[in-house]
């Protein structure tokens, strides 16, 4: 009977005990969360802060199997790797024979004067903002504050802004980059983003760099100083690798792994935020999921090498539909650009094509179109000749085979990895509408980006499944079916693919 012991109950963590308990029924698990929370999506935190969801919203499905031992709020300080053994922070000793990191991240907050405490934590009016209890911390400032200032301009950050300016405050965004989400858009995307942020009421401050925050100001780098009763810091994560370190495991930016997941020791591995893979540290939530079905078909020997996920970064927030999928700014002088720039109705699109299939595009104002592209890149399939067609919104069926062409791991919703299989078996269960797709699966809880395609396969599913094939679904129990099948746990099966974001 082997032992698995894993550190870190957010989605990574979640993610393996449960694909691990699907593989081999005789492995017993423990998870160790230093958080006190079950485990949740941290994709969803933005939608907390708008006051959309509640903190119990956003909790994974339980595990529900007493081969799982999960224990929340205790903290592993070290590992014995002669001994195999953890020593966890209330005293006992856990053995292993195979210890999984998935210890995450933490928020990187700038050490400048009144930004940190002298114990370089944030300091009053100051939340760091990465978990649930940073969420509380938030809501305990925001009765008193009326200006609030976001440092960083990434995806989270612009998710933060936007569901605080839902909220009656108003928000300014200090951004070093020459404009937001540097990484993911370029220039004239940057642009268009800014012009769309500031028609909602979200000043972005681009090239600028704070210097100090006293006397309610956050002062700049250009001599300015801008009010703030409140500043919410989201300004880059620090992969979590002390303990690693302190168990003397190789560490670069996150603790190194090979394409099995295994760290510089063999009975050690490392997935999502804390894992450095080829010099790399996605921290995105894509990366993750695959992440952790490699380690799950390894330590129940199978072998399924970890290579580069195809990612999707999707900005959630109201009146702004960002999607930018694989490498949007992707740059080589083989490669195919088409663009779509209408700035005065806050819309952008770049779409990147290589040997006729896409390498990344950047789509700002194109929704209807982003289920397609999707597709096209997840598939590896050809595009249509008519590019403009497809990024004003020809529908999947033009250009791709339709879902029963799809393979049954197919990805349809990356926010929380639900698959074609997923899809299919919550609708053989009853759940025979998107909405209860969505109640049996979470497909569309998240970005809400594969709304168009969870009723695409709806539409599908009603043509070449219909109930009379599945002597399960009696009129009654498709009426009631969302109710029959409201656990996810009821749909466990191995999902290999996946985003966004994580994470991030």
């Amino acid at each position: 009977m082997s032992r698995v012991v894993i550190v870190g109950h957010g989605p990574a963590g979640h993610r393996v005990a449960e694909l691990l308990r699907a593989r081999d029924p005789r492995m017993r698990i423990t998870v160790f969360g230093a958080e006190p929370e079950p485990a949740y999506n941290r994709v969803l935190l933005p939608s907390v802060i708008a006051g959309k969801l509640t903190a119990e919203a956003t909790r994974l499905t339980d595990h529900g199997d007493d081969r799982i031992v999960v224990r929340t709020g205790v903290v592993v300080d070290d590992v014995d790797r002669v001994r195999r053994v953890v020593l966890t922070s209330d005293g006992e000793a856990h053995p292993y024979d195979d210890l999984v990191l998935a210890t995450g991240a933490r928020c990187f907050v700038p050490p400048l004067p009144g930004l940190v405490d002298e114990d370089r934590n944030p300091a009053g009016n100051v939340v760091a903002l990465r978990t649930l209890a940073d969420c509380r911390r938030l809501e305990g400032y925001l009765p008193a504050a009326r200006r609030v200032v976001v440092l960083g301009g990434g995806l989270l950050g612009l998710e933060a802004a936007r569901a605080l300016t839902e909220r009656g405050h108003d928000v300014d965004v200090v951004h070093m980059g020459p404009h937001a989400m540097e990484r993911q858009l370029d220039a004239p995307a940057g642009r268009t983003l800014a012009a769309v942020l500031d028609r909602l009421g979200i000043r972005v401050h681009a090239g600028r760099t704070a210097m100090s925050y006293l006397d309610g100001g956050l002062a700049l780098d250009d001599g300015s100083t801008l009010p703030a009763d409140l500043v919410v810091v989201s300004a880059g994560v620090v992969p979590d690798t002390d303990l690693a370190r302190r168990a003397g495991l190789q560490v670069g930016r996150g603790v190194v792994v090979d394409d099995r997941m295994r760290t510089s020791d063999p009975n050690i591995h490392a997935i999502g935020d804390c894992a450095e893979h080829a010099g790399l540290v996605p921290g995105l939530i894509a990366p993750a999921w695959d992440q952790a079905e490699t380690l799950a078909e390894s330590l129940t020997g199978g072998h399924r090498p970890y290579t580069a996920t195809r990612t999707l970064a999707r900005l959630k927030a109201r009146g702004v539909d960002l999607a930018v999928i694989g490498d949007g700014n992707h740059e080589s002088d083989d490669a195919e650009v088409v663009t779509l720039a209408d700035p005065a109705r806050g819309r952008y699109a770049r779409l990147v094509v290589l040997d006729e299939r896409v390498v990344g595009a950047i789509l700002l104002g194109f929704p209807q179109s982003v289920g397609t592209v999707t597709q096209l890149f997840d598939a590896d399939a050809p595009l249509p000749v008519d590019r403009l067609a497809l990024l004003v919104g020809r529908t999947a069926a033009e250009v791709v085979d339709g879902p029963e062409h799809l393979p049954d791991q197919a990805v349809v919703c990356r926010c929380n990895n639900v698959t074609k299989e997923s899809l299919t078996a919550a609708w053989r269960k009853g759940a025979h509408n998107a909405r209860d797709l969505a109640d049996v699966t979470r497909a569309t809880t998240g970005c809400g980006g594969c709304a168009g395609v969870v009723e695409g396969f709806c539409r599908w599913l009603r043509d070449a499944q219909p109930a009379r094939e599945h002597p399960l679904l009696s009129p009654t129990l498709v009426q009631q079916g969302s109710d029959r099948v409201r656990n996810p746990g009821d749909l466990r099966q191995p999902v290999p693919d996946v985003e966004d974001r994580a994470g991030r």
